[in-house]
C-alpha cells in the first residue's frame, strides 16, 4: 500500500510555472490555452497577469505584464543553456 506524501506547496513556484507554460501556447498574440489548475489561473489574475479567467473560452489572454513574465519564466524555467 503506498503512503501519501505529505508536502508543504509553494503556490508561488506553481503560479510561475503555469505562467511560464501559457507563452507556451501562445495564439493571436496574448491568448493561451487555459489548461490548467483553476485556483492558479485565479491567483494570475488576482496578481494582474491575465484577465479573468472565468467563461466559456478555452484560452484566457495574458495582460502587457503577463506576457512579459511569462517569456521570461519560459526562457528561466525550460531553455536550455548555450553549447547544451
Amino acid at each position: 500500500m503506498a503512503s501519501a506524501l505529505v508536502m508543504d506547496i509553494d503556490e508561488n513556484k506553481v503560479d510561475d510555472a503555469v505562467l511560464a507554460l501559457l507563452w507556451l501556447t501562445l495564439h493571436d498574440e496574448r491568448r493561451a490555452w487555459k489548461g490548467f489548475d483553476w485556483e492558479a489561473l485565479d491567483r494570475l489574475y488576482r496578481r494582474g497577469l491575465i484577465l479573468d479567467p472565468k467563461g466559456k473560452a478555452k484560452s484566457v489572454v495574458l495582460t502587457e505584464d503577463g506576457l512579459r513574465q511569462s517569456e521570461a519564466l519560459f526562457a528561466r524555467l525550460f531553455a536550455r543553456a548555450q553549447g547544451q
